[in-house]
């Protein structure tokens, strides 16, 4: 079994608790993210790298705006 780090929210989720993702590191260079509304249905894997990758592109998108 794989362990990981606790699940947390993503910074940007509001107060209300809509449209939230919830996001793991596991060891092995992995992240795991899940929708914090829909737990029972599972979670996504990714590279850790492929996430970072992810993660600064939406950061640079939101920047534009």
């Amino acid at each position: 079994m794989m362990s990981h780090r606790p699940w947390h929210k993503s910074s940007y989720s509001g107060g209300s608790g809509a449209e939230c993702v919830e996001v793991a590191e596991v060891e092995g260079d992995t992240v795991l993210v899940r929708d914090t509304q829909n737990r029972r249905l599972g979670h996504l894997d990714f590279p850790a790298d492929a996430w970072t990758d992810f993660v600064n592109a939406v950061k640079a998108n939101a920047e534009r705006f």
